[in-house]
């Protein structure tokens, strides 16, 4: 059996008897109650999932899925792929947005070629788990196999499973992959479900005719597909792509070994979507970081019923809103855990 179908059956909802505990504590702090707001539910959670009263401090990881989109020959983004290969570069030789921002936070940062159309065979560094150059174009058929799609999601639970090993309890998503909005509208479209029109945006920053371009080429893709939308694996074949694949599978395993999983923007979302889809309890382990300012983003927050820690009008990618969500869950964690209680201090609350 494929390690993401064996880690799909592991993964458990949390126990709200850990909640409990967590409630309890934060309670007995010097503070009023609830005067921590989303902090408070946050390290609750971190509870929850460890199933420990005051949990430790949490190792912390960055993956970044690179990979390339046949759709892009569709004229979907105003950047050609070679930009895919560009930015890995600049990842790999620390001087991306991501690279400062995991520096700040203390996190790795892994990049992980899933399905770059470039080999990039003269740098060191990346992590060479390509299942295919590119993936085909989505609008005249699937993007790719399930035998594919399933290779990219072990590849995910791979990189948890080793981030595991070397003591990390929490991973953030990253992509880089020129043209990934598209596909992961496509998703939200499918999935959520949701109208083309509401979950298509500019992505890196299309014109009106471009925008109205790519909407259209998202909406045939759908018809394409259409055989394959009613299953959240094989929409996310016929319509996904392999960073997306690979981060879903970083979802799953994941939360299979009750790491904290905190997801960065619209396509990391778009592959934690498609993971919930496989198992809701996944969604107890998921982290959403930050609301992008694509445009389809907020329409899966409102339709799942879910806040994200930040609002920033982030639309960068690379895991940049994932690592500043880790630095709030640490936070969260630290004041959970070091603030002096009433008892402590001698005090007797509403005396």
């Amino acid at each position: 059996m494929d390690m993401w179908k064996q880690d799909l059956k592991r993964i458990q909802p949390v126990s709200s008897k850990w909640f409990g505990v967590a409630h309890e504590r934060w309670d007995s702090l010097t503070k009023p109650k609830k005067s921590l707001g989303m902090l408070e539910e946050i390290a609750a959670r971190v509870v929850a999932i460890r199933e420990e009263e005051l949990p430790e401090s949490l190792g912390k990881e960055v993956f970044v899925f690179a990979g390339d989109h046949g759709v892009v020959s569709e004229g979907t983004s105003p950047y050609p792929q070679e930009v895919t290969g560009l930015m890995v570069r600049n990842f790999l030789q620390g001087g991306a947005g991501i690279n400062i921002l995991a520096r700040c936070a203390g996190a790795g940062v892994t990049i992980v070629d899933i399905g770059m159309k470039d080999e990039l065979p003269d740098i060191n560094g990346l992590v060479r788990r390509n299942v295919r150059r590119g993936t085909r174009n989505m609008a005249e058929g699937p993007a790719m196999t399930l035998k594919e799609t399933e290779a990219a999601i072990d590849t995910g639970v791979e990189m948890a499973e080793e981030a595991f090993s070397r003591g990390a309890l929490m991973v953030a998503t990253g992509e880089m992959g020129i043209g990934n909005t598209t596909p992961s509208a496509a998703l939200f479209s499918a999935l959520l479900p949701a109208a083309v029109e509401d979950v298509t945006g500019r992505g890196t920053g299309l014109d009106d005719d471009g925008l109205r371009r790519k909407a259209a080429v998202i909406a045939r893709a759908l018809e394409v597909n259409s055989r394959a939308m009613g299953d959240p694996l094989s929409a996310l074949s016929a319509v996904g792509g392999l960073e997306i694949a690979g981060i879903c599978g970083l979802c799953i395993g994941g939360a299979a070994r009750r790491m904290m999983v905190v997801v960065d923007g619209f396509i990391s979302t778009a592959a934690a979507l498609v993971a919930m889809r496989l198992n809701p309890d996944i969604r107890d382990y998921l982290f959403f970081s930050h609301k992008s300012s694509e445009k389809g983003h907020g329409v899966f927050f409102k339709k799942e019923g879910i806040r994200p820690i930040l609002d920033l009008g982030l639309r960068l990618g690379e895991g940049t809103g994932a690592v500043l969500g880790m630095q709030i869950i640490e936070n969260s964690l630290k004041l959970y855990r070091e603030m002096a209680t009433f008892e402590e201090m001698g005090i007797t609350p509403g005396a």
